[in-house]
């Protein structure tokens, strides 16, 4: 059997003010909770290190890269990867990273539990706009300052297990899923920055954007039979409501942990990676039952087409 403790570190707001340093402090007491807890693989939200920035617009968008990092890890990253290999365990978050010819992304890593980088993922479905919209009720400029991901979506063998990676509106796309279906996987991680309200539609609250958010990562979950870990940041972030919700999914689509609060929370499962075999040979059998042939529009077509 492949077994396995996983961890969701979901993380409280950031405030503009906070420092790298006291974010990175944080996310190092989630992980010495989660040693004590017996976990080898933890899970943190989608730009962990910062305020969620898109939220404001910038007319010269080069103002926005005090909030990118150029290297990983750095200077103040360093301490969580070293106590990472001191307690043994492997972990996964996102970042805003600059790359040295000039690129921006919305990143995630993945490490072995010897603090080794092993995986990097780069988000591919961007929401939100490019240019200042008055009429929203608040700015999603993701658009604005990265550029969609260049790498694909990938799995990587960490620690025995098939695991792969996904950003924040990644996990409202089957396509995301079904890549990674594809390759076999068997533990996605999404970190996420949701909004509690969405900007163009103010009735959709709360209640219903998590509702959203567990229903995309179950189907994805039990269409693909894969654990998912979606991990939240959370709360009031300079004076703006993230919502929580971070949640580990199981192959049959079953939520098994779910984060209480809008604090900084941890949550744990036992993971048995060999109930991942039963739906990918029977109902989820790709080899035996996908149709490629009828899939054509999945591959070559964007925007909507009525030909009726």
């Amino acid at each position: 059997m492949r077994k396995m403790i996983v961890g969701g570190a979901q993380m409280g707001p950031i405030q503009k003010a906070c420092s790298r340093e006291a974010v990175v402090a944080r996310m190092m007491a989630l992980m010495t909770e989660a040693h004590g807890q017996g976990v080898t693989m933890l899970v943190y939200p989608e730009l962990a290190l910062t305020t969620f920035f898109p939220r404001w617009h910038a007319a010269d968008r080069a103002e926005m890269d005090i909030w990118f990092e150029t290297e990983m890890p750095n200077g103040a990253t360093q301490p969580l990867f070293d106590l990472a290999r001191e307690l043994g365990i492997a972990f996964t978050f996102g970042f805003a990273e600059l790359t040295p010819d000039g690129h921006h992304f919305n990143t995630s890593i993945l490490t072995d539990r010897a603090g080794n980088i092993v995986g990097r993922y780069r988000k591919i479905h961007l929401p939100g706009h490019d240019e200042y919209d008055p009429d929203r009720t608040h700015q999603h400029l993701e658009k604005r300052y990265f550029e969609p991901g260049d790498l694909g979506f990938n799995v990587w063998r960490n620690e025995g297990v098939v695991m792969g990676m996904a950003i924040c509106n990644d996990r409202r796309w089957p396509e995301t899923y079904r890549e990674l279906g594809l390759q076999g996987v068997e533990l996605i991680t999404i970190g996420y920055n949701t909004p509690s309200v969405n900007s163009q539609k103010g009735d959709e609250g709360l209640r219903q954007r998590l509702f959203h958010s567990d229903l995309s990562m179950q189907a994805g979950a039990y269409q693909n039979s894969t654990y998912v870990v979606g991990v939240a940041k959370a709360g009031t972030e300079d004076g703006h409501h993230l919502m929580g919700g971070s949640v580990i999914v199981d192959p049959d689509g079953e939520i098994i942990a779910r984060a209480t609060t809008e604090d900084d929370e941890l949550i744990t499962a036992e993971c048995d990676f060999d109930r991942c075999t039963f739906g990918k040979t029977t109902v989820f059998d790709f080899a035996r039952h996908r149709r490629i042939e009828h899939y054509q529009r999945i591959g070559s077509q964007t925007g909507i087409k009525v030909e009726v």
